[in-house]
């Protein structure tokens, strides 16, 4: 797709948004919401944290606040489903990391380090298998930079002069003594970026002769040959090993690699190129593609998979391709290979005993593959401990299914069910099995003789508690050895010493920011602070929140969190006027469609993403209100999904009639996305509310003809269920005022920007009240400060007038 450059685009999108709003011409400048708005989308965003290898150091990673529409207007490629900088071949609009702080575990302390660069913008920071060397990425304006940090010196340098291609990704892989890093780097002789001619050298013509190839709907894809020309040159990269001292080794030849990864013995390369034809139908992720196994001097000797162009998937989730996939190497083991392989055609509607297996495959790769599993559903990953234990998932999304499997990879062992489960059900979650590095650095189960530690988020009925247990693999008996406690909400973020059972975890509670902190599990004081990080938004600490459940009028419980302004007193003030935001979820039982989601003690940082920040305008706001869509047996969640909706709301709304919180004349439905599309529905079908907010949705289903969000039925199969459940077909009955949010560049699958401009034309045409708002250059999430600013100025405006001062 052509280069965009800034005026152009600014110009095209004004010229836009005079035709959409042709019959009543406003004032399309930037805006700005109150000062107590602009406080909070100004604060500082949460630090993350990185433990190396060892546990003796940790990083605490430091994020800039929003971007400015400037940045959002650099140069932009739109190839293939990926957005790119060709300016200095990134993803377009990365987020970067603009503070490091190095502490030491033991004492908390601080090390500074000389030599970062003046303006950080790192990407991908890695640590060395040693815990010595931090690498990085240091964006800049014309290239990516190799970067590297010395703990024992102190020190930080720039590493090679390597030019690293970051259009895939900005991957770091080091060898496993520590000593070289592998990256992908622009080849050297490249060239200039091909010029697109003045006159087409003939028609785009694309033909289908009888073969099904149907798919979803996707956005960016290649258009022409100057677009696959673009591809092959921005894309291609030269796969380079950097040594200890910076000198660049050039490994195999230039080619279209999407990724690449050295085996633990750091003595193979598993590399995956796309092959041509390209395909003007699906994205690159459905390109074809060749896996190889090389070794150092970057010679071919082994192919794991030549996968051909997959554009003709049947539309189920379920589905995949018929040739070997998820291919990795087994990190317990010096350079064996791990993949799978459909055993059903990758077609889920085939009636098979095994749809997948599991196969595996040591250096030097001459033997035949061994099989180490059949599944009767879809391989979903491995985690290997070492020859005797590895646990291997299996999914179907049809049935939400899920199984675990203990296996023995080097042994005869039978391969023993762990448990088996519905993955909706988040009660019952026993977790996801915790990791340690072993000699190589690599990530591999911690095995206590034959148990395995669990962590995972602790879903109940009183909101999430997360916990570490430790579980039989053989039994299946499971000992909790910690759980979060009440008043904190503390999440358990890595292993830092495994025979004291010493962790990293995130603690933090309704007023207290997260920190991070040592939890020593059986200690006489078992917690240390390692950080202390200040109230980023102290003026709202009296905003109330609360995790309220209640019933819709089938018996389904449902959950929300309810924010009130601060000081606020339902018996004194009355009742409030109200936002309810949500996002439907299909579930197979009504008993995962109960169940509560978050924790009341999490630490209370108003958003301004979602609806929180009204609360400092005066709204009850019922923030991630559950919209359950349950469909049981033979039925499918959206056979009623209308119905369903109007449901949900009116039970929302009558919890905060209940509470004395909520005025019943004056309530907003709104959303993002799927919640967008579920806004404009409920507005059309029924008169529970006074306004809606719907951003970044997708109204005409007839757009999105071979399914959608997660329907697996096309327009064919049911033509009236996707009339409806498109609110466009059912805009002559939306009288409700609705204010339409959209970014003008949106790439998210099936909500093209279009869908908004539609919908406003067809409300508009057929009298009703709506307002139509096109960001420039924003995607299907909005990040330009300008841009978010005037998305909140709108929507309280919008409310103020058509809710809170409603007559």
């Amino acid at each position: 797709m052509k280069r965009i450059g800034m005026l152009t685009a600014l110009s095209a999108l004004l010229c836009l948004s005079a035709l959409s709003a042709s019959a009543n011409q406003v004032d399309i400048g930037y805006k700005q919401p109150a000062q107590e708005i602009i406080d909070i989308v100004d604060a500082p965003p949460a630090p993350s944290a990185s433990v190396a290898p060892g546990g003796e150091r940790m990083l605490v990673l430091n994020f800039p606040a929003l971007p400015r529409l400037a940045d959002l207007a650099a140069p932009e490629y739109r190839l293939a489903g990926r957005r790119i900088n060709p300016d200095n071949s990134s993803v377009s609009q990365t987020r970067y990391i603009s503070g490091f702080e190095f502490l030491t575990v033991s004492s908390g302390e601080t090390q500074s380090i000389r030599g970062l660069p003046r303006e950080l913008r790192a990407l991908s920071p890695t640590w060395s298998p040693d815990g010595r060397y931090l690498a990085f990425l240091q964006l800049e304006d014309t290239e990516i930079q190799l970067w590297r940090v010395d703990l024992e010196r102190g020190r930080a340098s720039r590493w090679s002069n390597v030019k690293v291609n970051g259009t895939w990704g900005t991957q770091i892989t080091w060898t496993n003594d520590s000593s070289s890093v592998y990256v992908m780097s622009i080849p050297a002789r490249r060239g200039a970026a091909p010029q697109e001619p003045r006159v087409p050298r003939g028609p785009v013509v694309t033909e289908s002769r009888g073969r099904t190839a149907p798919a979803r709907t996707y956005q960016d894809l290649l258009q022409n040959e100057h677009d696959e020309a673009l591809f092959d040159y921005y894309f291609s990269s030269q796969i380079v090993r950097v040594n200890a001292r910076g000198r660049i080794t050039e490994v195999g030849s230039v080619g279209v690699y999407n990724n690449f990864s050295l085996s633990p013995n750091s003595l193979y390369l598993l590399v995956t190129e796309l092959q041509k034809p390209y395909s003007y139908a699906v994205p690159n992720g459905r390109f074809a593609r060749t896996t190889e196994v090389w070794n150092l001097d970057g010679r071919s000797i082994y192919q794991v998979s030549d996968q051909p162009l997959a554009d003709n998937l049947p539309i189920s989730f379920d589905a995949v391709v018929d040739s070997p996939r998820s291919i990795s190497w087994r990190s317990d083991a010096d350079a064996t290979l791990v993949w799978a392989q459909a055993q059903d055609g990758g077609d889920p509607r085939q009636p098979a005993e095994v749809r997948d297996a599991v196969f595996q495959l040591a250096a030097p790769f001459t033997a035949e593959p061994k099989t180490l599993v059949e599944l009767s559903t879809r391989y979903s990953g491995i985690r290997a401990g070492d020859g005797n234990t590895a646990l291997v998932y299996e999914r179907l999304w049809r049935d939400r299914e899920e199984k675990l499997w203990l296996i023995s990879p080097d042994g005869d062992a039978e391969p023993r069910l762990v448990w088996e489960r519905s993955w909706e059900d988040s009660y019952n979650d026993p977790g996801n099995p915790m990791m340690t590095r072993n000699e190589n650095g690599r990530m591999v189960l911690l095995l206590e003789d034959g148990h395995i530690l669990l962590t995972g988020s602790g879903a109940s009925d009183e909101g999430d508690r997360p916990f570490i247990d430790r579980r039989n693999l053989m039994t299946g008996d499971t000992e909790r050895l910690w759980r979060s406690e009440s008043p904190y909400y503390e999440v358990p973020m890595g292993l830092l010493n495994a025979s004291e059972r010493q962790f990293l975890t995130r603690r933090e509670a309704v007023n207290t920011p997260p920190d991070f902190y040592v939890r020593t599990l059986g200690a006489e004081q078992p917690l240390r602070a390692l950080t202390e990080t200040p109230h980023p938004m102290p003026q709202t600490v009296d905003i109330s929140r609360e995790l309220i459940n209640y019933e819709r009028e089938d018996g389904l419980p449902m959950s929300a969190t309810l924010f009130l302004p601060a000081g606020y007193d339902a018996e004194r003030d009355g009742p409030l006027p109200t936002i309810i935001w949500a996002y439907p979820r299909e579930f197979r039982s009504s008993a995962a469609a109960a169940q509560v989601s978050g924790s009341p003690y999490e630490f209370n940082r108003i958003s301004y993403w979602r609806p929180q920040f009204l609360a400092t305008q005066g709204y009850a706001v019922f923030d991630n209100a559950t919209m359950p869509i349950v469909g049981e047996g033979d039925a499918q969640p959206n056979d009623t999904f209308i119905e369903q909706l109007i449901m949900n709301s009116a039970a929302a709304i009558q919890a905060g009639v209940d509470r004395g919180v909520t005025d019943p004349n004056r309530v907003a439905l709104g959303g993002h996305s799927y919640g967008a599309f579920m806004t404009a529905n409920v507005l059309a079908h029924s008169d529970l509310f006074q306004a809606g907010i719907a951003r970044s949705g997708a109204y005409n289903r007839s757009l999105t003809p071979f399914g959608f969000q997660r329907e697996e039925r096309t327009i064919w199969d049911d033509p009236e269920l996707y009339q409806r459940m498109s609110p466009f077909f059912s805009a002559h009955q939306l009288k409700t005022p609705l204010l339409l949010i959209h970014g003008a560049e949106d790439n998210n699958s099936g909500t093209f920007p279009m869908q908004s401009e539609r919908m406003y034309q067809a409300v508009k045409g057929l009298g009703g009240t709506t307002r139509l708002v096109m960001l420039p250059l924003e995607s299907h999430g909005y990040r330009a400060r300008e841009s978010v600013l005037h998305m909140l100025w709108e929507t309280v405006e919008w409310l103020d007038e058509f809710v809170k001062n409603a007559e």
